[in-house]
C-alpha cells in the first residue's frame, strides 16, 4: 500500500513539472478580466430582475 502512495506522489511531482504556470502579469490581466466580466453579468442580471419585477407587479396590479 505504501508503494502505491509513493508512486502516486512521484507521478504527481512529475506531472507538476509539466505545468505551465502563468506569469505575474498574465495573472493580473486574467484577474482584471474576471472582475470586469463579473461586474457586467451582475449588472445584466440586476436589470433583468428589475424589469421582470416591474412587469409582474403591473400584471398583478400591485
Amino acid at each position: 500500500m505504501f508503494k502505491k502512495i509513493g508512486k502516486f506522489f512521484s507521478e504527481m511531482k512529475g506531472e507538476m513539472k509539466k505545468v505551465t504556470w502563468p506569469t505575474r502579469d498574465e495573472l493580473k490581466e486574467s484577474t482584471k478580466l474576471v472582475i470586469i466580466a463579473t461586474f457586467v453579468v451582475t449588472l445584466f442580471i440586476g436589470m433583468i430582475d428589475q424589469i421582470l419585477t416591474l412587469v409582474i407587479r403591473r400584471l398583478l396590479g400591485w
